[in-house]
């Protein structure tokens, strides 16, 4: 097996259970908020990720080969994507709705290829950036909703606090490209440390605890969260389980590949979920996802480009 055709496999991995988290995250939103939820979820990441370590510290018959310099790259990696870039994009999507936040989601890859590219020196050739732009393009008409250009989604701002005027961002620009940007240092920072040290099992667990470090100690209202924790759903806390434990391992998978082939690749790849989210909503929920024929257009153009890219 080719280590380009290796890469691919994880990559497709990864997308598989960012896929099923998705799914899983629409039913357990509707248990328990998305707040308490993502604590869970993070909280999963770090106990499945450090358990897993240990079973394949225990069965491989070399001890850990220490490597301090991609240890705090993949320290500082959990800073940039699990916790400002899930900040980032959270606080897009309470105050402007999960459709205008996600669509800058698919500009991360070309952050990446950029910062490899000026850095690394990693080349992309012409048929895989023609590919790349028709999967981004493809992703885009997919998430795209009506109304977009419009103001605030007042639904996605019911109920939820107003912070004091001028404490965050008030721009969907703003914060989209600071989520996309955030996500983009952190797979770079990610990619560079696993080529250093094929450790992605436990470059996963240290960007995970580092991300939940940082929540827990800028989360307000700490001594709540167990009280809040107690009286939520037990089928929604395990739901979000579940979640946390889709994530983590579709984010180890996703740093292994970055291993074996250009780290902007393997993280459009693993962006590639609304191609498959949107069918599988459509067969599960009864049609709450509307397929139409700008989303079959959209998804046309996404597989073209995919194509490009691995068959090149």
């Amino acid at each position: 097996m080719s280590d380009a055709f290796l890469g691919y496999l994880l990559a497709l991995g990864a997308l598989l259970c960012f896929t099923s988290g998705i799914l899983v995250t629409k039913v357990a939103a509707s248990r328990i908020n998305l707040g308490l939820g993502f604590l869970i979820a993070t909280t999963t990441n770090v106990v499945f990720s450090g358990l897993a370590f240990l079973v394949q510290l225990g069965l491989r018959p070399e001890g850990l080969q220490w490597n301090a310099h991609a240890f705090w790259i993949f320290v500082a990696a959990g800073i940039f994507a699990t916790y400002f870039g899930r900040w980032f994009f959270y606080e897009a999507v309470v105050r402007f709705g999960p459709a205008k936040a996600s669509i800058f989601q698919v500009s991360s890859p070309l952050f990446t290829a950029l910062m490899a590219w000026l850095l690394l020196g990693e080349r992309l050739g012409p048929l895989v950036v023609a590919g790349m732009v028709l999967t981004i393009a493809g992703l885009m008409l997919v998430s795209y909703k009506p109304g977009f250009f419009a103001g605030r989604d007042p639904a996605a701002e019911e109920g939820v606090k107003r912070p004091a005027p001028g404490y965050l961002p008030q721009s969907i620009l703003v914060l989209g490209l600071g989520s996309s940007l955030a996500y983009a240092v952190g797979n770079f920072l990610r990619g560079s440390a696993v080529r250093d040290w094929n450790e992605p099992v436990l470059g996963g667990f240290l960007g995970a605890a580092c991300g939940l470090l940082l929540h827990l100690a800028f989360t307000p209202e700490k001594r709540e969260l167990l009280q809040r924790l107690r009286a939520a759903s037990r089928s929604g806390v395990w739901l979000y389980a579940l979640l946390g434990t889709f994530t983590i391992s579709g984010q180890i998978l996703g740093i292994g590949a970055m291993r074996y082939i250009p780290m902007s690749i393997a993280t459009l790849l693993t962006l590639c979920t609304p191609i498959l989210v949107f069918p599988l909503s459509h067969l599960l929920f009864k049609n709450q996802e509307d397929i139409t024929p700008v989303v079959l257009g959209g998804t046309a153009l996404t597989l073209l480009g995919i194509f490009i890219i691995v068959m090149r």
